[in-house]
């Protein structure tokens, strides 16, 4: 599914590495928590991920395609098969939740049913059905997240990325999302977790990999995050 090797990455030739002699593999179907202090390195890797950027040196491949020579023309193919889920939801707020998910469906020039059925469906997974066609600007922050949640896994992505997707929420609703996340994990699909919410990662004791200071510390099967410190 992804696979890393000798990965690193600065932003400049003056700058200092952000991230260095990365090397990991993430198999189909897992469930991986990436975590570590601010200025670890993990936003960068996840940018990384959905070809925002290209790294310095090494290789990086996801779905059996080459991130590195991947020509310009073919990284929206690829992102349609990544769902990303945000810490700031990044909503269309004037819109409702329906138009929300139906506008990334349409994009990929799916039919009007094809658009209704879908759409409809997530929002019964995420449990927001009866909010349909509430405007985002009237939903609270964990129905924010819920919406963006229910977007990411509209086009039925292989892999669902998600950054800090608790950072703004209590932690009832934290739980709510990353239980939701669990699910998604359950019907196959491929979860990466950038986070800092220690009593998440506690809990679920998912694959942990600790970066720190652009390195990885350490990377455990069922792992805590307070052990991997």
């Amino acid at each position: 599914m992804i696979e890393v090797k000798a990965l690193y990455h600065r932003y400049s030739k003056d700058s200092d590495f952000v991230l260095s002699d990365l090397n990991f593999t993430i198999k189909r179907g897992e469930f991986v928590f990436i975590v570590g202090p601010s200025g670890a390195g993990k936003s960068t890797l996840l940018k990384l991920f959905i070809r925002e950027i290209v790294p310095s040196q090494g290789s990086i491949s996801i779905l059996g395609q080459d991130l590195v020579t991947m020509p310009q023309k073919k990284i929206p193919f690829l992102r349609r098969s990544i769902g990303m889920v945000f810490q700031d939801f990044r909503l269309l707020e004037d819109r409702t939740a329906f138009d929300n998910i139906a506008f990334v469906l349409r994009v990929t020039g799916a039919s009007a049913g094809e658009i209704n059925r879908r759409t409809s469906h997530v929002l019964d997974l995420v449990g927001l059905r009866h909010k349909a066609y509430a405007r985002v600007c009237d939903l609270s922050g964990g129905e924010q997240q819920r919406i963006g949640l229910a977007r990411a896994i509209a086009n039925r992505p292989a892999l669902i990325i998600a950054d800090e997707p608790t950072g703004n929420l209590d932690p009832v609703t934290s739980l709510d999302i990353m239980s939701l996340l669990r699910q998604i994990n359950l019907r196959g699909t491929t979860v990466v977790v950038a986070t800092h919410d220690r009593d998440i990662v506690d809990r679920f004791q998912k694959r942990v990999i600790h970066l720190e200071n652009g390195r990885i510390t350490s990377d455990e099967q069922k792992g805590v995050y307070a052990r991997a410190l």
